[in-house]
């Protein structure tokens, strides 16, 4: 059951032996249904989740639709931890695309056990320093690539996404109509 998270942090944070098995006894197991809502915007984020099975999407909403703008495939971290830092509302919603297992720990419980062990800061801040890489690729490819570009790297770098989730979302994550992502997809095969 902890096999994936245990893997997460020995090779990203360092954190001691006690304090792994310590912040392992503290999480939960959750399990949620196809469709369910884990995560809905203007709501604060009260938990540290770790997807240990399943797919989920992330999105936006507004009146008109919904936008995309990622997709958990593998066992990571899922929360929006930007706002799970701060204690304030997220603009962020995530679905789950098909039946998911996630570990989950409440966020007081987490920052009283990172103060605990003296390893707060360091995994706070090298969780920011990753995920601010990832915003901002994702914002220089959204901005200066084609959808077509976007589509082949996605192909390369991110085949399971092709592989397991409906190509609507894909369409809707690439900005694109599904129309246009069918046509894109038949140049490239």
């Amino acid at each position: 059951m902890f096999t994936e998270i245990s893997k997460f942090f020995k090779t990203e944070y360092p954190l001691n032996e006690h304090g792994l098995d310590e912040l392992f006894s503290l999480f939960k197991i959750n399990n949620y249904k196809k469709g369910s809502l884990i995560l809905k915007e203007n709501t604060k984020e009260q938990q540290l989740r770790f997807l240990n099975k399943g797919i989920i999407r992330e999105y936006y909403s507004s009146y008109e639709k919904e936008i995309n703008i990622n997709f958990y495939t593998k066992p990571q971290f899922i929360t929006d931890l930007l706002t799970f830092n701060q204690n304030s509302s997220t603009l962020k919603n995530q679905e789950c695309l098909s039946y998911v297992e996630v570990l989950s720990i409440e966020r007081h419980v987490f920052f009283d056990l990172l103060t605990k062990y003296q390893c707060g800061k360091s995994f706070i801040e090298a969780s920011f320093q990753k995920l601010l890489k990832q915003k901002e690729m994702f914002e220089f490819n959204r901005v200066t690539k084609t959808p077509e570009e976007l589509y082949k790297e996605l192909f390369i770098y991110k085949p399971n996404w092709l592989q397991y989730i409906p190509q609507y979302h894909i369409a809707s994550y690439l900005n694109i109509t599904p129309e246009t992502l069918s046509r894109i997809r038949k140049r490239t095969s």
